[in-house]
């Protein structure tokens, strides 16, 4: 239960100057505070979630960020249209600009955030960390100067010791950031980052810093006001990453004692007193298991703020509001008292099996669990909303308390397995398997776990077995005999015989398998189902919504099965599974693309390209660098052989199963 505090009066309509979930999340605090809001969208985001939440919503412009959610202009010109007083930046695109900070001020609007000045101090991660060592402020070695030339960074690099990192200047989120562990490594790591950093911020200036080995990510909650108070709201331990993007999130950390839980979270507030800091931000650290040392600083709410509340009871959101309306904080420090654990799971339309490329596409089902006693869903997508390749591809975040870090785990893990979004690939099998890993569990972690580990959390899914392919013809005949109530029988759909037999024959597919016969033997008296010559009886009943109660081997099992046309997504007692029904009459004919052909895996922009026509290639040669939802992608040469042809060139935006490129294979 959030605390609320007094009516609030200053302001009386917001913008939200983003999208998706937190956008949403912003709105229905927004909303309980008595506050009327403006949403902003882009032509992709017509229909989105939050478009439809908020009282107004404006619209911004194309769907490529620079021209919408990144364009100030425009965002000032929607303020000045729905008459909004403020501007809440939510986190991500201009959350943490200090132009648009300032602009907002400017044309008389309250930012919803500190000010420019500070954004700037803080927002540069190499002047922040200036200023942390003139404040005491523990620092990884590192380079963090304005001098961006090749020589420089390279005697910089060799002056620290490999392996170093380089990060952007700007920004974060894991973008424009590499791992370097020789030197021959760093020109193309810099050239790679400075151009992420670009795309994604605008700014591609990076620093380089000592590469902690086996580290744990640890980050402090700061809020502050603009009577001189500032507080700490506990920490957040956010291990649990891939490519530098949090998956995983909990509060507080199960790595820290009192005292060292006071020390980190008293380093956070000398950080943040460093520049009289106002409203929420984080403190970022890295911990090599025995000292702690500054990062960064991010001048805006965190995407894993929620665990923090659910500790706390503090709604930020609201805190952040009242801050920005010249209140002071409702609490002191010694008021803030930490309850139990929180977990949070970032949910994204991305396949884990595919080296998580992003998923795009509309969401024909989408199935969570509601909010509840310590269970929290905070989503920015709903069934019948378009994932488009323009944006992040985060969907929801699955957050869990308990008065434990284990019993809040198990909380978690329920609501991941009674999830089921379909339509796009979504990574929740692989955070069910995530949270239940023993190493997981006994916090044995560090920041290249998932990495580490990766196969053995993105198994090849078993093989169905006889209840599986029951269910899919249980669910197919449930399809057939919408509107009609009972039992599924296939008479409701194949005609009644009141002597003898009928049969029906099925075939699945499932991953790379061949295909599965499945016959279905029906008529007078009970029906059976014939998998490998192997007979059983058979019998089913739809059980609400996708529910099917299924009679199998004479054991009775409820099952959830899903049909979007051909595509069948089964929940059993064995797991789940994706069938693929291979229809007769059905038109299932598949296009099949040459292995000599690269195609984009899906749609994107082209940044780079690698090689040129007539280039001779090795196995794995890099040829060209996709764009995917802010993420970088290089496709590889799949064999040894020469570049053919070239159909691309930088710049263009290309959709999925397009071909970009065509190999030779040596000795051809």
């Amino acid at each position: 239960m959030m605390h609320r505090s007094k009516p609030y009066r200053r302001f009386g309509t917001l913008l939200i100057a983003n999208r998706g979930e937190i956008a949403v999340r912003v709105i229905r605090t927004a909303r309980a505070m008595g506050l009327r809001t403006v949403a902003v969208y882009s032509e992709a985001d017509r229909e989105a979630m939050h478009v439809g939440m908020a009282d107004q919503a404006v619209l911004l412009g194309p769907a490529r960020a620079r021209d919408s959610y990144l364009n100030i202009e425009r965002l000032i010109e929607a303020a000045r249209k729905s008459g909004a007083e403020a501007v809440h930046p939510g986190y991500g695109f201009l959350s943490e600009s200090a132009d648009f900070a300032q602009a907002c001020v400017d044309a008389g609007l309250i930012f919803v955030g500190p000010t420019a000045a500070m954004i700037s101090l803080m927002g540069s991660k190499s002047g922040s960390k200036m200023l942390m060592e003139q404040a005491g402020v523990p620092l990884v070695p590192g380079y963090h100067g304005e001098a961006q030339d090749e020589a420089t960074l390279a005697a910089a690099a060799k002056k620290i010791g490999l392996p170093v990192l380089v990060k952007a200047s700007a920004g974060g989120g894991g973008r424009g950031m590499r791992i370097v562990r020789s030197a021959g490594e760093l020109a193309d790591a810099v050239v790679s980052a400075k151009r992420e950093a670009k795309a994604a911020f605008g700014d591609d200036r990076i620093l380089i810093e000592k590469f902690v080995e086996n580290p744990r990510h640890i980050e402090v909650q700061v809020i502050g006001d603009s009577h001189g108070n500032l507080l700490s709201l506990f920490e957040r331990e956010c291990t649990l990453q891939r490519r530098h993007q949090k998956v995983v999130e909990e509060a507080p950390s199960p790595s820290l004692d009192a005292n060292q839980r006071e020390s980190v979270c008293a380093a956070a507030r000398k950080a943040a007193a460093a520049v009289d800091y106002l409203g929420a931000g984080t403190v970022e650290f890295v911990s090599d298991g025995k000292e702690v040392f500054f990062i960064e600083m991010n001048t805006r709410l965190q995407v894993e703020h929620p665990v923090t509340e659910l500790i706390t009871g503090i709604d930020l959101v609201e805190w952040q509001l009242r801050v920005a309306s010249g209140e002071k904080l409702p609490l002191t420090q010694d008021q803030i008292a930490l309850n139990g654990h929180a977990i949070e799971a970032r949910i994204y339309a991305e396949n884990p099996r595919k080296n998580f490329l992003p998923s795009v596409g509309k969401i024909r089902t989408w199935h969570m669990p509601d909010s509840s006693d310590g269970v929290r869903i905070d989503a920015g997508y709903r069934q019948g909303d378009l994932v488009s390749p323009h944006y992040d591809a985060m969907l929801a975040k699955a957050i869990a308390w308990a008065t434990t870090r284990d019993a809040a785990i198990d909380r978690l893990n329920r609501v991941l397995e009674e999830s089921d979004v379909r339509g796009v690939v979504t990574n929740i099998p692989f955070l069910s398997a995530l949270v239940t890993h023993a190493d997981v569990r006994a916090n044995r972690i560090d920041t290249g776990f998932i990495e580490r580990e990766l196969k053995e959390l993105t198994p090849t899914p078993p093989a169905p077995r006889d209840l599986e392919f029951a269910a899919a013809v249980a669910a197919i005949l449930r399809e057939e005999a919408k509107g009609q109530a009972g039992s599924l029988s296939p008479w409701a759909t194949a005609g009644w015989m009141p002597v003898g037999q009928r049969m029906r024959e099925f075939a699945f597919r499932h991953e790379q398998a061949n295909e599965q016969k499945v016959s279905l033997i029906y008529g007078k008296g009970a029906s059976a189902l014939v998998v490998d010559d192997r007979r059983t009886a058979f019998a089913a009943a739809p059980n609400g919504g996708d529910g099917i109660d299924l009679v199998l081997h004479g054991v009775k099992s409820r099952i959830v099965a899903i049909v979007e046309g051909h595509e069948l997504y089964l929940r059993t007692r064995n797991g789940r599974y994706d069938l693929h029904w291979v229809d007769p009459f059905g038109g299932d004919d598949e296009e099949q693309v040459g292995e000599d052909k690269i195609v984009a895996p899906l749609p994107g922009t082209v940044v780079a390209l690698l090689a040129g026509e007539g280039e001779r290639l090795e196995k794995g040669a890099p040829i060209l660098t996709l764009e995917v939802m802010k993420m970088e992608q290089t496709l590889r040469a799949p064999f040894a052989g020469v570049l053919r042809t070239l159909k691309c060139k930088v710049g263009d935006i290309v959709g999925e199963g397009v071909e970009l490129a065509e190999i030779e294979p040596a000795g051809e």
